[in-house]
């Protein structure tokens, strides 16, 4: 072999190693890369509702993000909607931003509903770091009492805000704000308005600005949706999509989830028992049937119309060259709500269902089946409350494509993942005073694959009296007024075997953490409320 031949090899080898460095380096500055953040938060949907979950409703669009991404299996919230909004804005528990409840400031601290300046919000950190902030949909955190104060969205970061203040019909609610402007019932002048469509409608408003006006810079975007919260109200099209397809009854979806999670291994758990105070389907008439089976293709309309609208972003994102950097999350502020309210403009009898005359609920049967396989429901702390679905989708930064993690999360995660990602740093003080030390993790690792999975010590609920602590795989739970159950979730995620007996040591000491954890954050007992403070129609048991 010459001598010229050797030398041409060693090039070519050489070239070969370049070549490969220069990729390696392009990979990992386009990973360094200050991404834009998406989070699309539906409201009360359940653990079991989309495709990806095991649900039968057609959600390709968010199917297709977890089928490139990653899918978490345990990951939590707080069980209802302003205390989830205000973890995932502040990164601090409910009770921590003040947000336990919203009585307003002659209420205890942990309940007021003010949550204090020093909180600082995921768009006011990143902000500091050079993002364009946006904020679409549900908001739920502006001071009570109040029509405007220092707690609406662009007192709190966002440069643009189009936000429903009162949630009473997705056809024509009665205010919104788009800014500082008030829209009073666009459904007047516009018959062919939905706020789940216009809702997405002005994220893309947002994202088509931006990229006129602001391409050099990354954004925040949160898409907070009302869908498939009550009134089950939809598009007309949308709903006949549905109907008829759940006259099979409740008893049978569930089935049929549970069926499909265990071939996805998404969960390797038993299916718990229909509730007890749903009746079983084929106890209820044909006319009972037909009532309930609208309901719940009302409901998969809507979220069907929640996926349709991440599809249009989705296309968006790519016709702007920035698909592959957006980091997206999509989940539910809490379990699938078994509520029977009327408020509003009320329910006008014979209405077609889901029109803005009609005024219905879920209810405890139809939650039941879209919490599949757990217990419980929206303001509880069993799994049925408080588990939601949550796919990720993050080209540029994400190492899993169609995978799934067991790794437990909460949604005080989201602030400490979105802001390492950013590079943004919270404050070790502010106005002169030490901040609060943020109880979540960045799930950077996680998402990246590059370290050990984030180690924590417990997660920890409260919400009128329901309460819980999960430490490891053992979760401890009680209902208001009960005695804690212990569950061990590695092999009953469905809590179905109560080993509190078994356990009674264990129990002692998860209760003592609970406890002391519950000062700290300045729970009060719930029984020391006035009755008046409690929405009826909230409790199903109470029906």
């Amino acid at each position: 072999m010459s001598v010229t031949t050797i030398r041409v090899r060693e090039m070519f080898t050489l070239l070969l190693f370049m070549i490969a460095a220069i990729a390696g380096m392009a990979t990992e500055a386009a990973a360094a890369k200050q991404p834009n953040v998406i989070v699309v938060l539906a409201d009360d949907m359940g653990f079991s509702d989309l495709g990806c979950y095991g649900g039968e409703i057609e959600t390709p669009h968010i199917d297709a993000l977890a089928a490139n991404g990653l899918k978490f299996t345990q990951f939590y919230n707080t069980a209802r909607c302003w205390p989830t909004r205000a973890a995932l804005m502040t990164g601090y528990y409910p009770h921590q931003a003040n947000m336990a409840m919203n009585f307003g400031p002659a209420a205890p601290e942990a309940y007021s509903g003010i949550i204090p300046q020093s909180a600082r919000m995921i768009p006011e950190l990143l902000k500091t770091v050079g993002y364009r902030t946006y904020h679409v949909g549900k908001w739920h955190l502006n001071r009570p009492g109040r029509t405007s104060n220092e707690t609406w969205p662009l007192e709190r970061g966002y440069d643009h805000s189009y936000f429903m203040l009162r949630q009473d019909n997705f056809h024509n609610p009665r205010l919104l704000f788009d800014d500082r402007t008030a829209i009073e019932r666009p459904g007047d002048t516009d018959p062919d308005y939905y706020v789940t469509t216009a809702f997405t409608d002005q994220a893309i408003r947002r994202l088509k600005e931006h990229e006129q006006s602001h391409a050099e810079k990354p954004f925040f975007l949160y898409l907070a949706h009302t869908a498939p919260h009550f009134p089950l109200h939809a598009q007309k099209e949308d709903v006949q999509r549905f109907l008829g397809r759940y006259r099979e009854g409740w008893d049978k979806i569930r089935e049929a989830r549970h069926q499909r999670q265990k071939e996805m291994g998404l969960l390797d758990c038993e299916l718990s028992p229909r509730d007890p105070f749903a009746k079983p389907w084929d106890e209820l008439t044909s006319a009972e049937q037909e009532e309930w089976d609208a309901r719940m293709a009302t409901y998969a309309a809507m979220i069907y119309r929640l996926d349709a609208g991440v599809g249009r972003i989705v296309e968006q994102l790519k016709s702007m060259n920035a698909f592959e950097d957006t980091l997206i999350f999509v989940l539910s502020d809490n379990g699938s709500s078994a509520e029977y309210i009327v408020r509003g403009d009320g329910h006008e009898p014979g209405s077609y269902p889901g029109s803005a005359e009609s005024y219905r609920c879920l209810e405890v049967a139809w939650s039941n089946a879209a919490n599949t396989p757990f217990r419980e429901h929206k303001m509880w702390t069993q799994e049925g409350g408080i588990a939601t679905p949550l796919v990720v989708h993050w080209p540029n930064g994400l190492k899993a494509r169609g995978e799934q993690t067991d790794t437990m999360g909460h949604v005080i995660d989201l602030l400490p993942t979105i802001c390492a990602a950013a590079g943004a740093e919270y404050p070790k003080e502010f106005e002169g005073k030490p901040t609060q030390p943020l109880p979540g993790k960045d799930l950077g690792p996680v998402l990246t694959g590059k370290r050990p999975a984030l180690q924590r010590d417990y997660l920890f609920w409260e919400h009128q009296g329901h309460k819980a602590i999960r430490e490891g795989n053992w979760k401890l739970v009680a209902d208001r007024g009960e005695q804690w159950e212990l569950y061990n979730l590695k092999d009953d995620r469905s809590e179905l075997h109560n080993l509190a007996g078994e356990k009674s040591a264990l129990v002692l000491l998860m209760a003592a953490k609970w406890q002391k954890e519950a000062i700290q954050q300045g729970v009060v007992e719930w029984n020391t409320f006035p009755q008046a403070h409690r929405s009826p129609g909230a409790d199903y048991r109470e029906k």
